[in-house]
């Protein structure tokens, strides 16, 4: 699947199928990903600013330069996935398993730290 630039702002996709869909560049703030499975999805340059990304899988996902600023990310699989150069200024990652994630030049500040790293 293709999203790559699409304006999905403030839709709920509570527990959608998206793994390995294209979502580059797109517009997601406020949107409702909770208990979605996002794994091998590419979200590289996109804006999820205060998304509800709790419980999402995000095994191997692409999240290199994503605005991820006040996201909620409690108990998000992140195993593996590429975070490099991506804000996560604010988020919540508490209980998020962050095992073999690339968080090189990733913005920290604020973030809520209960994390799973193992």
């Amino acid at each position: 699947v293709d999203l790559s630039g699409a304006d999905l702002s403030n839709v709920n996709l509570t527990k959608a199928n998206l793994s390995g869909a294209n979502l580059s560049g797109a517009n997601l703030r406020n949107v409702n990903l909770s208990s979605a499975n996002l794994s091998f999805v590419n979200l590289s340059g996109a804006d999820l600013t205060k998304a509800d990304l709790s419980f999402v899988d995000l095994f191997c996902a692409n999240l290199s330069l994503v605005n991820l600023s006040g996201v909620d990310l409690t108990k998000a699989d992140l195993r593996y996935a590429d975070l490099r150069g991506a804000n996560l200024r604010g988020a919540d990652l508490s209980n998020a398993n962050l095992s073999g994630t690339n968080l090189r030049n990733v913005n920290l500040d604020g973030v809520i730290k209960r994390l799973k790293l193992n």
